[in-house]
């Protein structure tokens, strides 16, 4: 670790995907009162999100030096194409990398990310990726561990660019910090190896839900063919194993991640569960009841949430309670739009549209419970949610 000088601020470097500072949510929060918590700290914030947003959903702590954005679906970074001798290196890590993944060789595949590290760094991964030796390296990998199941020229071509993406922040600049905070595994976990690699630094894991977990829950939810589902799922699964193997500290919010990091890799001794936590001070208590019976809801509107479920339910409570009405509220993140509509449209076809609202995001956060008979919660995962301690409260 980077020794600070006496009397300077320890430079820590937070990473985040899909959530802070563009995305509000419990984990966003959390990330806020981490930075604020810590004045006497310098904070660069690194943002990994689908595509550049223009303008922060948080106002940034005065600690916060600088806001950096790896747009996944826009980030080409450096890029230039390498000779015949260099091609062959990369799709050689490249090979190593799919080997590992599809055959759970943990090593190999750890050595093939090493590679990829150094082609992204140099910019010639995007141009190796993007050439028919590339497409064949893919399918070469699959028949070997996958002969039994077809592996189409589109779901190639398909997944190709899909690990392209993935792999894309191991050619952002390597952050120069004390310490990394990834706030989760998978992803945010790239640039912190990229800083462990190329210049020491250690990091520390804060695991909020199981980011395989979740990755595992969500795959229902995209189009996506089988084997295109098998590659990016065993991709995120030896990632993790990465990120734990790797990391100086894991700090989950709750002992049930403990059962899924111990299971990947993680080094029990180097779990310290760090419990999610309110100050009461922000949640004065509620005054009197609403006027009708009203079950609340406070959240992203995402399928992790599970709203579906809820309006399904609460189409149960109508019946037994004809006057009651479910407000959400919560912002709807870039990209989840489409489930938002999915989640209007089971209202309508429900007949619930003249008692289902969506209130937006509400500040301060008790409103939404002060306004609320009941909160409920019907997430598929969580960590330790801020919801349900703020509605005790």
């Amino acid at each position: 670790m980077t020794a600070a000088h006496p009397g300077t601020a320890r430079r820590v470097a937070l990473v985040a995907e899909g959530c802070y500072p563009f995305v509000t949510g419990g984990v966003s929060t959390w990330c806020d009162q981490l930075i604020r918590g810590l004045p006497d700290h310098d904070f660069e914030v690194v943002a990994l999100t689908a595509t550049r947003i223009p303008r922060p959903a948080f106002v940034l702590p005065a600690n916060v030096t600088r806001l950096r954005q790896v747009p996944l679906w826009a980030w080409t970074g450096r890029q230039r194409t390498p000779g015949p001798g260099r091609l062959a290196v990369v799709l050689g890590s490249y090979r190593s990398l799919l080997v590992g993944l599809l055959s759970g060789d943990h090593d190999l595949f750890a050595v093939g990310l090493r590679g990829i590290f150094e082609a992204a760094q140099e910019g010639t991964l995007v141009a190796a990726m993007q050439t028919d030796d590339a497409v064949r390296v893919l399918t070469g990998a699959w028949r070997t561990h996958e002969p039994e199941i077809p592996l189409t020229l589109r779901d190639a071509l398909g997944a190709t660019e899909l690990l392209q993406r993935m792999l894309g922040p191991l050619g952002a600049p390597v952050i120069e910090a004390d310490v990394l905070h990834p706030v989760s595994n998978g992803l945010p976990v790239l640039p912190a190896l990229a800083a462990l690699w190329r210049r020491g630094t250690p990091y520390v894991i804060s695991e909020h839900g199981v980011y395989l977990r979740e990755r595992y829950l969500g795959a229902h939810q995209v189009s996506y063919s089988w084997p295109v589902k098998t590659l990016l799922l065993a991709f995120f699964r030896e990632l993790c194993r990465l990120g734990y193997d790797q990391a100086s500290v894991i700090a989950p919010v709750n002992v049930y991640n403990r059962r899924w990091e111990v299971r990947h890799g993680a080094d029990p001794d180097r779990i310290a569960t760090a419990y999610n936590g309110v100050r009461p001070a922000d949640l004065p208590p509620a005054d009197g009841e609403p006027d009708v019976p009203t079950v609340g809801w406070v959240g992203r509107v995402d399928p992790l949430k599970d709203l579906e479920t809820l309006v399904e339910a609460f189409a149960v409570v109508r019946e037994r309670v004809p006057d009651a009405v479910l407000r959400l509220f919560g912002p709807t993140p870039v990209g989840n739009e489409e489930y938002a509509a999915t989640v209007r449209a089971r209202i309508i076809e429900l007949g619930l549209d003249d008692a289902v609202t969506f209130e937006g995001p509400v500040r301060p956060v008790s409103t939404a419970y002060h306004l609320s008979s009941v909160v409920v919660l019907s997430s598929i995962s969580e960590g330790l949610p801020y919801t349900v301690m703020e509605a005790m409260m």
